[in-house]
């Protein structure tokens, strides 16, 4: 069988997306972002926004591909970590597509998708990783055909602690890049929780102390301090882990990954360890199919498909679980 291309579908959270990759070509893609109308991600409303957008979304990369549905090789999904009814939303269209096209099913680790399409863009060859989205913060490194952990949260990711401090002021989500404007324009620093505990970091006490701190100081000043504490904390981590596994490449993944200031930090640290840094483009940091096609296509080629009474979904599936065969 011809296995050069693979339709994704992303969904594990806020965005549903869906590509169709052909080789190292993307031939198409296509996102319907949910937009609470307040607060942050609800599972259960971003489930039926997956469920309702679900055709559109399916129906435009394969007409933006121009394709015939039948040259499609392999269906691969997000099959975890996430948000469970989010899952199994993705999960359920996906199983639809194999029966109606024919085709494999390929369930995809989320977070090892991130890695790959960053690797894939930017050429990084055998790089530690910083992965910071909004549930996951984490180190990683391939050794002996797995993603292992050498450094993560202890309690809640990067991504979801900015999102409850823009939350607490009311601002809609995805509150990162709000923050990240209004941090540009502090200029004075209050000292604010740091925590690293060994190879690993923790978010809710610095979350707690920098909504209190707004009550006496200026946004901006408590949104640069909350930044500055936060991106030197995982900066810190992923020094020593680069000194660790002594990697001469460093990968930013993940949708914090945009913000320019934890970019400028890391690139400092790059070039004073002479590591070369890559980030991918910011279109392709947060969730998107593209990076589900892709490490569906590596998955095909390699034979790591699944049958439908094994597509359960696994809203707790980390990565270092997964045997890397590609």
């Amino acid at each position: 069988m011809n296995k050069n291309i693979v339709l994704g579908i992303e969904g594990t959270a806020w965005n549903l997306s869906a590509a169709i990759v052909e080789k190292d070509k993307i031939l198409s893609e296509y996102s319907q972002p949910y937009k609470p109308v307040e607060g942050g991600i609800h599972p259960r409303d971003a489930a039926q926004s997956h469920a309702a957008n679900m055709k559109k979304v399916i129906s435009t990369v394969l007409d933006k591909a121009n394709i015939d549905p039948k040259n499609i090789n392999g269906v691969a999904f997000s099959i975890g970590p996430g948000m469970g009814p989010c899952l199994r939303t993705v999960a359920t269209a996906a199983r639809a597509l194999s029966l109606l096209l024919n085709v494999p099913l390929i369930g995809v680790n989320h977070c090892i998708a991130h890695i790959e399409i960053g690797k894939w863009l930017t050429g990084a060859k055998n790089p530690l990783i910083l992965y910071v989205s909004g549930a996951n913060s984490q180190v990683i490194a391939l050794r002996n055909r797995r993603y292992n952990i050498y450094g993560e949260t202890l309690d809640i990711g990067v991504g979801n602690a900015i999102d409850k401090f823009s939350r607490a002021f009311d601002i809609k989500h995805p509150g990162g890049p709000k923050i990240e404007e209004l941090a540009k324009k502090g200029k004075k620093y209050i000292k604010l929780p740091y925590v690293v505990k060994g190879m690993d970091f923790s978010f809710s006490g610095l979350v707690t102390a920098a909504i209190n701190a707004a009550t006496k100081e200026s946004l901006d000043d408590v949104s640069f301090s909350f930044q500055e504490n936060a991106f030197s904390m995982l900066v810190e981590v992923t020094e020593r882990s680069l000194a660790y596994t002594d990697r001469d490449e460093l990968l930013l993944t993940g949708g914090v990954g945009a913000n320019s200031r934890l970019r400028e930090m890391l690139k400092i640290m790059c070039e004073d360890r002479d590591v070369r840094f890559f980030v991918p483009d910011k279109k392709y940091m947060g969730d998107n199919g593209v990076m589900i096609a892709y490490t569906g296509l590596l998955m095909l080629k390699s034979g790591m498909t699944i049958k439908l009474e094994d597509s359960t979904v696994r809203p707790n599936f980390r990565q270092d679980e997964v045997v890397v065969r590609w």
